[in-house]
């Protein structure tokens, strides 16, 4: 989940500003960097409960412990501890208190694997004195709602609200589904378009290879990846695999006037949130929002309501891939090298556009399901989801070839290697954990805590 953005504070007077506060997210090839997002579940390891927001055994006694041994800078909402910062990377609350790393923007994928693996163990340094761990799974397996601590933040307040009045799911994905995200620069507005397409016709892909959330309240959920399952079924306004963006004169506009009509959350004002759940972007530019009778918002108020879409790619000023669960250190470092290997290099993106480009807007969304319920294992429209994996890796791996970003002798390609074996018998970590809880664990739920323990 986002924090208050920056996004200037000059009053919004026509919409080609909403337009331009996108553009300016261009950039040269030579300054495109990757950013990236883990999120994790905390839990006791006497109890298997979730970490509570206080107390001495907590998610605030993490944040404090790695505030005082590496250096980083509270952040507080209302006198609140809920983050911390540190050299451009964050560590942020999800609703439920998962601990999410906002890593810097950095140059290449060795870089980024060295920026999570010192991020873990700065986490387990703290975790172990006060007898926590954290797992990388894509939804709590066994937690009810009612277990689920509640992170003194006002947007998620909000959000709690208003979830439970617009879709079914919505309040599980705030308190018990975790990710992996990447989030990359564009050099144009037709480099966007192309990208945000190919990461959206890509995104079951990404669904299927990373799904590893088939439990739900200690029992088989019937799908692969419930995270995904959660998010078809939350907020139709807001999410979804964006047919639109398909369509002859895509641009930064036409993605605008999506966001501008989807319903608001929030105004953020003088440290609070207040309310506008369900209110109008376009009355609030007219003056006629009645959060703030007569107040006209500003492009930090844009840039606010544009991290409350959640479709399954984003745009901001730089393109975000929202589609895969969290999981193993290994994995959570493949997901950032697939979408850097499709989208940086100019004959990836080409070959990855001309894999999909054919596709129906029901095959992209029947695939979205079937990557769900079976990952690798499903199809839609004719196409195999293990299939269209294999081609968008092989894809992804010659282009971080060309990138040419190499450590010690190894290019980035390395970072997909966990991936081949799925690719070759078609089962994901999902399989792997359905299979030992009906073999070796006995149908004992409890022991995926250790065996997803980062």
């Amino acid at each position: 989940m986002s924090i208050p953005q920056q996004g200037g504070g000059a009053p919004i007077e026509r919409i080609s500003q909403l337009v331009e506060y996108i553009a300016s997210g261009e950039k040269p090839r030579a300054d495109w960097r990757i950013g990236t997002e883990h999120e994790k579940f905390g839990f006791l390891t006497d109890s298997l409960l979730p970490l509570p927001y206080d107390g001495p055994r907590s998610v605030r006694a993490m944040l404090e412990g790695l505030e005082a041994r590496f250096g980083w800078t509270p952040v507080r909402e209302q006198g609140a501890l809920i983050g911390l910062s540190r050299n451009g990377a964050n560590v942020s609350l999800e609703p439920g208190g998962q601990l999410e790393l906002s890593g810097a923007p950095l140059t290449d994928l060795h870089a980024i694997a060295a920026e999570f693996d010192a991020h873990l163990a700065e986490c387990a340094d703290v975790a172990r004195d006060i007898g926590v761990a954290f797992a990388g799974l894509g939804t709590a397996p066994i937690w009810t709602h009612d277990q689920m601590p509640r992170m003194p933040k006002g947007r998620y307040r909000l959000m709690t609200d208003y979830m439970g009045k617009v879709g079914t799911h919505g309040t599980q994905m705030m308190y018990r589904t975790c990710t992996v995200q990447v989030n990359l620069d564009f050099g144009s507005e037709a480099d966007m378009v192309q990208k945000l397409r190919v990461a959206l016709a890509l995104q079951p892909v990404a669904t299927a290879l990373f799904a590893s959330s088939p439990f739900f309240e200690g029992k088989p959920n019937g799908h692969k990846s419930w995270r995904s399952r959660i998010w078809r079924d939350l907020d139709a306004s807001r999410t979804g695999m964006l047919p639109f963006a398909f369509e002859p004169g895509m641009g930064y506009e036409r993605y605008v006037d999506w966001v501008l009509d989807v319903p608001m959350y929030f105004v953020y004002r003088d440290g609070r949130y207040i309310s506008a759940l369900g209110q109008s972007f376009r009355d609030f530019m007219a003056g006629n929002l009645p959060a703030l009778p007569g107040e006209l918002p500003t492009l930090s108020d844009w840039a606010d309501h544009m991290t409350t879409v959640f479709p399954e790619a984003r745009v901001k000023k730089y393109l975000e891939t929202r589609g895969a669960d969290a999981g193993d250190r290994d994995h959570m470092l493949a997901l950032p090298a697939l979408w850097v290997g499709l989208l940086y290099d100019q004959s990836a993106l080409d070959a990855a556009w001309d894999l999909v480009k054919g596709l129906s807007a029901e095959t992209r969304e029947g695939l979205r399901v079937a990557a769900s319920v079976s990952a690798l294992q499903g199809e839609a429209g004719g196409v195999k989801l293990q299939d269209l994996a294999r081609e968008a890796v092989a894809i992804a791996r010659a282009g971080l070839t060309s990138r040419a970003q190499a450590l010690g002798g190894a290019d980035e390609g390395l970072f997909l290697d966990v991936l081949e074996p799925d690719l070759a018998t078609g089962e994901v970590q999902a399989d792997r954990y359905l299979a030992k809880y009906h073999g070796e664990w006995g149908g004992d739920l409890s022991h995926i805590y250790a065996a997803a323990t980062l």
